[in-house]
């Protein structure tokens, strides 16, 4: 056989073509006829679980980049931790309930949402979700994320309402569950209160005043004829202003400015001044806040007063350290109000329109009132200066509109009562990268309490009831069994179909006030409760999975979403985070490193991807990067990466075209018969084997994909494999040098292949079908390849990485040849080499020095000798190239002067012409 032919047989004749689009369908179908993901459980019987537990994907649409990302990361992680000897079941799960589908369902032109009962509506949103599931479920399964697909949760499925109803009941119980009047963010485009893990922050250009509060009753500290200075960026809260707050350990000053005399914060009088265009303030009086306490000021334009308050909360970092102060808009102000007593007044209702409660601006959208408060104050001469500003302000997650503060009765989880148990179980997690420990820890450090109700209708109802005559609420173990229990035989829909009475026990009675006869809670549960029940709705009701997970992984923002609830439940519930570890990846960037924007244009669709690249390809890229930070991917991004694997996958190929008549049960050659070379190639192997499993461990998968893309491109392909072609090729096929070449192909064949499984799933599993001698016929149900740590040899090992440097040196010198015409390839080169002591020493070592650099005659000249002139010198190296001298050998191309000895075989070497005899006849 010669190189012409065998490279030509590994580029025609030989499977493995690639062609991912096309092929991996038909994996993927005959992985589902062999129901793979149950025949690898069944395999793992018995081992030590490891849980990732599947934060869900909303089911609205089709699936972008980033769960692309999301869910290839786990799909890795599990497939490794189940060749790695795990029992590691994956339960995908989606996230049906919230905002974005009842849009959907209402924005519907065949569906008229007013000419339906709520329970008919919320039939309709169910639809909508399953449908989405099914979508989002094929796209998932094409980027071959293998999990219990038959079997999924989906968070408005009846066993899994109940589950969250039984964590709302337990914490009812535990008291952490309470109804209060407070302001909350309140999203009027969506007409609900909104939680914190629901805002973002845009920047909105906003309206910034100062208004002067003329003095009513300065208490004997202030003149009538002065004014206390506000600054806000809200006009529209005026008219719910009922006080200013100032801090009662700082300065403040009385100043009189053209006759005028107001008050500011003696550390913001500068500002002020420069603000509003002061020259000349010239300041009067000095107090403490704390002496102000109670001054009362005439409102701007409505006939009530407003008190001056002291809170801690106010600050020098912006206005003029007297602060307006709406306690039905703000939380401090609430706070401030609550202990001065001032009541709550919020004058602007679900729709952000103003009410009555405000004389003047009654019906107004409340962003439109701002313009009109503006010209008021400017008219009565309290407008003391007004500009334009953008800022970072509050917008609802989903509408992207702006949000308000607005005081409205809601359920509330009090996270007071357990902030310190949680900030004890953060310290339990391991949390990679490790700032995720503090990021979570602050949030909850600084969170309020959880406002849990909405005001929608495609949730899971609060399961509270309340007496008719009374109006107190009926909460308890009893009323929260029964109500589970119905929901786990018909659903949540169940509470928008029946009354009261028939979602109560029988005979039910309120034991504070008496009450028999009961109405029901309208308010729907926040999403984040939803998902953030799962650990207790899936891990612990699943009996191959256990509680808690071993894993979490999610995108940086579920720090405030779904990490975060989840450890609130856990912890309510259970008293323990239900999670042993956090894993959080960075967002996905095009390739300039901007944001991804469908108006741009620049999203990358991993469903094209798929279908032009194929999975494998998107699924290595996702390996390729640093997940952990921001990361880029973009069409030329995808290319670079197709380039990678056709390096590794062509890598593959050789190995197996050189493998089809090695038998490993009876031609493998033992490590003590092997020559260095060998030796040197399967210590290396083992290295990469050793450094890619522990990069693994540590979810450093851009680790794994550097050291298998090495190792194919350099260790094998530029070295090791390039130099015993000559073995594999020339040898008689039972020579015990080829064999042993043979036996370093498989042991690299087979630790690759497995090494690669868990990136390149379809690319492993064909390889494993032509492997010689394997067991099982799927590469999914084998284990990792074990580190034979027997083979590590520093001193081989260094020898040749000598070695390898030196040869570089050569190669160079015959490559210049080869551009100067010297010769063709490089067996048509004799070299002389002219080294220093050390590569003398080295290079006398060494055997079969024309194979070690592919030439056809090496000399190695005296270390010190001059090398003659027009030889190419490097670090102590002269590497003269000459063109060898003899004939051409038709069968392994080596020039050598004994071709033509053999009678019988005239074009042949000596060597060949022997291998040739004792070859068979066909």
């Amino acid at each position: 056989m010669d190189y012409g032919k065998t490279l030509n047989l590994l580029q025609t004749d030989f499977p493995m073509r690639g062609n991912l689009p096309q092929a991996e369908p038909g994996m993927q179908q005959h992985w589902e006829e062999i129901d793979i993901y149950k025949r690898v459980q069944e395999s793992r019987k018995g081992k030590p679980k490891f849980i990732l537990h599947d934060g869900p994907p909303y089911a609205n649409g089709d699936i972008h980049i980033g769960h692309a990302l999301n869910k290839v990361l786990k799909d890795i992680i599990v497939r490794f931790k189940t060749m790695q000897g795990y029992d590691a079941p994956f339960v995908p799960g989606w996230d049906t309930h919230g905002l974005p589908i009842e849009q959907a369902v209402a924005n519907n032109d065949k569906i008229d949402r007013k000419k339906m009962s709520v329970h008919e509506f919320r039939e309709y949103c169910k639809d909508y979700a399953l449908q989405s599931v099914e979508r989002q479920k094929k796209q998932f399964k094409r980027l071959a994320i293998r999990g219990d697909w038959s079997h999924p949760y989906i968070t408005l499925q009846p066993e899994y309402e109940a589950q969250q109803i039984r964590v709302f009941g337990e914490m009812v119980n535990k008291g952490y569950i309470y109804k209060g009047l407070k302001p909350v963010y309140w999203s009027p485009s969506s007409e609900s209160a909104l939680a914190e893990a629901e805002i973002e922050y845009q920047d909105k250009t906003s309206a910034s005043i100062y208004v002067a509060f003329q003095v009513k009753d300065g208490k004997g500290k202030l003149p009538e004829d002065a004014s206390i200075i506000i600054w806000t960026t809200t006009p529209w809260t005026l008219p719910a202003n009922l006080g200013i707050s100032l801090n009662p350990e700082f300065e403040y000053v009385l100043v009189e400015v053209e006759g005028k005399k107001y008050v500011v914060a003696q550390g913001l009088l500068g500002a002020v001044s420069k603000e509003i265009g002061w020259t000349d303030a010239v300041v009067l009086q000095q107090f403490k806040g704390s002496e102000l306490e109670y001054v009362l000021c005439q409102h701007p334009f409505y006939d009530r007063t407003s008190l001056v308050m002291v809170g801690e909360h106010v600050t020098l970092e912006a206005g003029t350290g007297c602060v307006h102060t709406a306690p039905g808009h703000g939380e401090d102000d609430f706070v401030v109000g609550q202990r001065y007593k001032l009541g709550v007044l919020c004058p602007v209702d679900d729709q952000g329109h103003f009410t009555a409660e405000a004389p003047g601006f009654e019906g107004m959208f409340y962003d439109k009132g701002n313009k009109v408060i503006i010209e008021m104050l400017k008219e009565s001469g309290r407008l003391l200066h007004m500009s334009m500003i953008q800022h970072q302000y509050p917008h609802d997650w989903r509408t992207k509109k702006p949000v308000i503060y607005r005081a409205t009765e809601q359920w509330f989880a009090s996270i007071d009562k357990f902030r310190q148990e949680m900030l004890d179980e953060i310290k339990q997690v391991k949390w990679t990268p490790s700032w995720g420990e503090i990021r979570l820890h602050n949030m909850i450090a600084d969170r309020g309490d959880w406002c849990i109700s909405r005001q929608r209708v495609w949730g899971v109802p609060i399961p509270i009831f309340y007496g008719r005559n009374s109006n107190i609420p009926l909460v308890n173990k009893e009323t929260i069994e029964h109500v589970a229990q119905i929901f786990e035989r018909e659903g949540s829909n169940a509470w928008f179909q029946k009354e009261a009475a028939e979602l109560l026990p029988e005979g039910t009675v309120c034991p504070v006030s008496g009450d028999t006869e009961f109405r029901k809670e309208t308010d729907i549960m926040d999403v984040w409760f939803d998902s953030g029940s799962s650990h207790m709705a899936v891990l612990e009701m699943r009996e191959e999975l256990q509680w808690p997970a071993d894993l979490y992984l999610e995108g940086s923002d579920q720090y405030r979403g779904w990490f975060n609830s989840s450890l609130i439940t856990g912890v309510a519930v259970k008293g323990t985070a239900p999670y042993k570890g956090i894993l959080s990846h960075g967002f996905t960037l095009d390739g300039e490193g901007r944001k991804m924007s469908k108006s741009i244009g620049n999203t990358v669709d991993p469903n094209v991807v798929c279908e032009k690249l194929g999975a494998d390809i998107l699924r290595l890229w996702v390996a390729s990067v640093d997940y952990q930070q921001d990361h880029r991917v973009s069409d030329k991004i995808l290319t670079q990466i197709t380039e990678v694997y056709r390096k590794i996958r062509n890598s593959l190929r050789f190995l197996l075209g050189n493998l089809s008549d090695f038998n490993p049960a009876t031609d493998r050659v033992a490590t003590s018969d092997m020559n260095e070379l060998d030796r040197f190639a399967l210590a290396r192997l083992n290295r990469m084997t050793d450094r890619v499993i522990k990069a693994y461990d540590a979810y450093e998968f851009h680790i794994v994909y550097q050291s298998v893309h090495h190792f194919c491109a350099v260790e094998l392909s530029a070295f090791y494999l390039d130099i015993i072609k000559d073995r594999l090729y020339a040898s008689a096929p039972s020579d015990q040098g080829r064999k042993a070449a043979q036996t370093v192909l498989y042991e690299a064949l087979t630790a690759i292949t497995k090494l690669i499984a868990p990136i390149l799933p379809h690319t492993a599993d064909e390889v494993w079908g032509y492997i010689p001698g394997v067991e099982q016929d799927s590469i999914q149900l084998s284990e990792l390849p074990e580190v034979n740590s027997a083979l590590f040899d520093e001193a081989l090992e260094s020898k040749w990485e000598q070695f390898i440097v030196l040869r570089d040196d050569v190669l160079k010198a015959l490559e210049e040849a080869r551009k100067e015409k010297m010769i063709g390839n490089s067996l048509g080169a004799a070299v002389h080499l002219y080294p220093d002591a050390e590569q003398g020493k080295l290079l006398a070592e060494l055997e079969q020095l024309e194979q070690l650099f592919i030439v056809s005659a090496v000399q190695v000249h005296e270390a010190g000798e001059k090398a003659p002139e027009g030889a190419r010198s490097s670090k102590g190296l002269s590497v003269e190239v000459k063109v060898a001298e003899g004939k051409k050998c038709e069968r392994c191309w080596n020039v050598t002067k004994d071709v033509g000895e053999d009678q019988e075989h005239p074009a042949l070497c000596k060597r060949c012409a022997e291998v040739v005899k004792q070859m068979p006849v066909t």
